[in-house]
């Protein structure tokens, strides 16, 4: 009875082991994610800035769609 509790207490702290590796590992993959996330929301908003700002540049008349006067 005594090795078949020890086996179990083995098979317990192998599992508990096992899943402190797993959470560890996800923990880094979250961590490594939030970092990814934190840029590319950087990124968006520059991009965003910069259509702003181009857009606003482009701001154009209906007169300047017309061809120069020697066509």
């Amino acid at each position: 009875m005594a090795e078949s509790l020890e086996a179990r207490v083995v098979e317990l702290e192998s599992r508990l082991a096992h899943h402190e590796r797993m959470a560890e590992d996800l923990s880094a993959v979250a961590a490594a994610q939030d970092r990814l996330l934190d840029r590319l929301v950087s990124q968006v908003r520059r991009l965003t800035e910069r259509l702003a700002e181009l857009e606003g540049a482009a701001a154009r008349s209906p007169q300047d769609d017309r061809p120069p006067p020697h066509y």
